[in-house]
């Protein structure tokens, strides 16, 4: 291929082996993707904001176990619900699922609180309207068009060069990001070396030089331009297949990168490479059959996050004071057990927070019960906003007060859940 010929469908063919990386739409054409670029004036005051969602609907009631409800709990779920005798218990009405003792582990050393009755107002049972939802932080609104992070990101009172400011694990760049400080997408650090093929790499990287070249007057260059190049190297630099876990924590190796991702968080967390905000996904979770909730598959995709955010935890023990994880999932699932022994899409469920600056070793509930009277059309009800749970972690552990931007049209509720930095 000639210096200045390249066409947009080679450069994207050869990019793809990167991942997702990208420039400032003020310099390229619409149609390349992009990094977040800002010019910094000071360092970023706040945490480093891990976001995990659980797509699909996670059964809520099978993970954080109402088992002091009695009947109202196991009459309806005669073949899924879990045995009191096997329930971790948390406060002496919850308990986890046995498969989450790693959790519970760092629920008892104060690490973790458990938030229950929580999710989006919206009733919607659509996944992807209540992901979308959810994530853009809107209830109902489809029109947002921007994430609730990526108003955080803009909002934020601090200005981070990085092009690592946020990173989006997995194929798939998640919806929370979108705004104008746009993130970079990471399959794998690994990718970035092409699995040792170096030409292959430095062909790759002569492509962008030129399309830097091609595509923009050399007196815009300046350093957005060289941002995309210090991204490339700093990946070089960043040995994915060497990197030692710390304290023996061992990430689970599952078929949906889960546990890799949680990995290479931690190792750009370490790496100090102006990391702010890191979102990762675990999906799978729609069980309308044969759900296995001791000895199938959501017994399995449970212990993936289990370990995976146990692993998390350890390896990054000597820095947690300053990490903030929140778990997610855009709906739960029905009170009552269907006829193929799975669970339907329902509405309230739980989230998960883990970091230093948590009032660990609680669950937090306003709790609605499990009686008929207090369902939601059959569904565990909604008692706690889940924009609460997210406004005090980014007001109190980002740093950054601008709440009624991050959340518009949402009056915040104090929670007590966070310790202030």
């Amino acid at each position: 291929m000639k210096s200045g010929t390249m066409s947009r469908r080679s450069f994207l063919g050869g990019l793809s082996a990167l991942g997702a990386v990208g420039v400032s739409k003020s310099l390229f054409p619409s149609w390349m993707p992009r990094l977040a670029f800002r010019q910094a004036d000071q360092a970023a005051a706040g945490d480093v904001l891990v976001c995990v969602f659980l797509r699909g609907g996670i059964d809520g009631l099978s993970a954080v176990v109402p088992y002091g409800e009695g009947g109202n709990y196991y009459d309806r779920r005669p073949t899924l619900a879990v045995p009191e005798s096997s329930v971790l218990d948390l406060d002496g009405f919850f308990g986890f699922h046995p498969t989450l003792a790693p959790l519970h582990e760092v629920f008892q050393a104060g690490g973790l609180t458990v938030v229950h009755a929580t999710g989006s107002t919206d009733p919607s049972r659509s996944h992807f309207d209540a992901m979308q939802f959810m994530e853009y932080g809107t209830p109902g609104s489809k029109t947002t068009g921007t994430g609730w992070i990526g108003r955080h990101l803009q909002t934020a009172a601090w200005q981070n060069d990085s092009p690592f400011r946020a990173v989006g694990m997995g194929a798939l760049l998640q919806s929370s990001l979108r705004g104008s400080q746009s993130p970079l997408s990471l399959r794998s650090i690994a990718d970035f070396h092409l699995r040792g093929r170096e030409g292959e790499l430095r062909q790759l990287e002569q492509i962008l030089a030129d399309l830097y070249t091609m595509q923009a007057p050399p007196d815009l260059l300046g350093s957005q331009a060289q941002l995309v190049f210090d991204a490339v190297d700093t990946l070089q630099s960043l040995s994915a297949e060497n990197y030692v876990p710390a304290n023996g924590a061992a990430y689970p190796e599952d078929d949906m990168g889960f546990g890799l991702g949680l990995r290479q968080i931690a190792q750009l967390i370490k790496a100090d490479v102006g990391l702010e905000v890191a979102c990762v996904d675990l999906g799978g979770w729609d069980t309308h059959e044969n759900q296995g909730t001791l000895d199938g598959y959501f017994n399995a995709l449970l212990d993936t996050l289990s370990r995976g955010l146990a692993a998390f935890y350890a390896d990054m023990a000597d820095q947690m004071s300053g990490i903030t994880v929140v778990t997610m999932s855009e709906f739960g699932r029905r009170v009552e057990e269907n006829a193929s022994h799975g669970t339907d899409h329902g509405h309230g469920n739980f989230m998960l927070l883990m970091g230093g600056g948590v009032h660990g070793g609680q669950v937090y509930a306003q709790w609605p019960t499990l009686a008929s009277e207090a369902l939601s059309e059959g569904d565990l009800a909604i008692t706690t906003d889940y924009r609460d749970v997210l406004a005090e972690v980014v007001s109190m552990r980002l740093m950054n007060p601008a709440l009624e931007q991050v959340f518009p049209n949402h009056t915040v509720t104090p929670l007590g859940l966070i310790v202030p930095r």
